[in-house]
């Protein structure tokens, strides 16, 4: 698999507006493999995730165990990761001009 999704989310109930997000930007940005990451707000719920691209399992895995965990326990919060196979989709996602695809 060389397109690998993630879904992450933080149940903290901190407010997006809240948050100091350039140096997590910084931060994530140093982990091998990251292609993009679009950041997530929930609507009247104040959890905040993402949606992120890595280029293999193993790029997502060290990105999940030594960012996004470290994270959580750093925030006593809750956190639901879910992985998702990226090229399985390419040509159902390609007929919906996703951006994450090239024709």
């Amino acid at each position: 698999m060389s397109k690998i999704f993630i879904y992450a989310e933080y149940q903290v109930s901190i407010p997006f507006t809240e948050i100091n997000w350039e140096p997590i930007n910084v931060d994530m940005k140093k982990f091998p493999g990251l292609k993009s990451k679009t950041w997530l707000s929930g609507l009247n719920t104040n959890s905040v995730g993402g949606f992120y691209e890595f280029d293999s399992v193993e790029n997502a895995q060290n990105y999940i165990d030594n960012l996004l965990i470290p994270f959580v326990k750093q925030v006593n919060g809750n956190l639901s990761v879910k992985l998702f196979d990226g090229d399985v989709t390419k040509e159902a996602s390609l007929g919906m001009d996703s951006a994450f695809y090239n024709s």
